[in-house]
């Protein structure tokens, strides 16, 4: 299938990519903090970086399938874009804010939410062939 805005659909990947590099590097630090014994629970620590793991998965998986043109890619794309969103929101109830984490997961979400769904109506508007 052949994307009517290749510009989108790649801009996308790339944010889903990065996004799933952000979280490996996040699963890299919480397994060096286990190995420094900084875990007070070994199984919800090690859940922790098993979640964490197939979240980037799963982000590196839509980015391909985003890249190439597949709804499935997308859609899967933007679940994880509102559930980040909703995580940024959040975070607005700690106090204090941390408003680097915020920004840092809000933004890229957002971006990235527009960029999936402005892909998704290119295609949709493609003439049928």
């Amino acid at each position: 299938m052949t994307v009517r805005s290749p510009g989108l659909a790649l801009a996308a990947s790339a944010v889903l990519a990065a996004e799933g590099a952000a979280l490996t590097v996040f699963a890299l630090i919480e397994l060096v903090g286990l190995g420094a014994g900084d875990a007070t629970s070994l199984p919800t620590a090690l859940a922790l970086i098993v979640l964490t793991v197939i979240g980037a998965v799963a982000l590196f998986a839509f980015a391909v399938g985003t890249k190439r043109g597949h709804s499935w890619a997308r859609s899967g794309g933007v679940v994880l874009q509102v559930l980040a969103i909703a995580i940024a929101l959040a975070s607005l109830t700690l106090q204090p804010v941390a408003w680097a984490f915020t920004v840092g997961v809000g933004l890229p979400a957002l971006l990235c939410f527009a960029l999936l769904i402005a892909s998704t109506r290119a295609e949709n508007e493609r003439p049928a062939e």
